[in-house]
């Protein structure tokens, strides 16, 4: 098994600063609240940029904020002992990262969060406006709940896949997810941080997207892999990519 990397150090986990304040939203989950709750938690939440593999929380610590990204997108990831880490979930702007603010844990989850796309625009919440609002508001409450229950069966999904689909299927999954979240072909991606996230060894990698770029679906060099071919590369997938994008769309469609 190749080494996988470790999560960064406490020092990595400072948030960063904010920018300037928001008059609108390009969060889904923010977004679909009423005009009249919007402007409620708008004096809670400060826009801010988001780096590539920037470490948002860790494992066991308390949650001081809560991310609803507007582009680009975050995984959650299972960190292992030996500081390994693999990926059950990936959240871009159609939910939020840090739900686990409003469990009686304080806030301690049991996984970390990272970038994995670069976000240029991302909705901060401290945790403890985050909790205030799920008390007293209804409808944010009641749509929070709501992704969480979405999300729960995304990592469930993701755990079925991991276990019973290849890893071929598996990596069309993830392309096509961050391709969605990132509104673009084309999009960095190593091969060390493919293979963490998939929980596979770079030379598996290796050959997987090698085999889809010879089929013509994708294009790799150099730690950029361009979609070539949608259609092919849904097809490669599995079902797991449609059941997940189905469950996140839910939360917030017409009901």
């Amino acid at each position: 098994m190749a080494k996988r990397r470790s999560v960064r150090p406490s020092s990595a986990n400072r948030p960063p600063p904010a920018t300037s304040r928001v008059d609108g939203f390009s969060n889904d989950l923010l977004a679909a609240l009423s005009p009249a709750e919007q402007e409620q938690i708008l004096p809670s939440i400060d826009q801010i940029k988001l780096k590539l593999r920037e470490l948002l929380h860790k494992p066991g610590e308390t949650i001081d904020y809560v991310y609803f990204p507007g582009d680009g997108f975050c995984s959650l990831v299972t960190v292992l002992e030996d500081g390994g880490m693999v990926e059950v979930a990936t959240i871009g702007r159609e939910g939020m990262v840090g739900v686990d603010a409003s469990l009686a844990n304080n806030g301690r989850p049991s996984g970390a969060t990272l970038v994995q796309g670069e976000i240029n625009l991302c909705y901060r919440m401290t945790a403890s406006a985050f909790r205030r609002h799920m008390q007293k508001s209804a409808e944010f409450s009641l749509l929070i709940n709501r992704f969480t229950h979405a999300l729960m069966g995304v990592i469930m999904q993701s755990t079925a896949c991991n276990a019973v689909h290849s890893i071929e299927q598996r990596l069309a999954r993830w392309l096509l997810m961050a391709q969605d979240r990132m509104a673009a072909d084309e999009f960095p991606l190593t091969q060390e941080f493919a293979a963490m996230m998939l929980g596979a060894t770079r030379p598996t990698v290796t050959v997987v997207a090698g085999v889809l770029q010879k089929a013509g679906l994708i294009e790799y060099h150099r730690g950029q892999v361009r979609v070539l071919n949608r259609r092919k590369l849904e097809e490669a997938s599995c079902e797991c990519y449609k059941a997940s994008t189905i469950m996140l769309a839910s939360v917030t469609a017409r009901r």
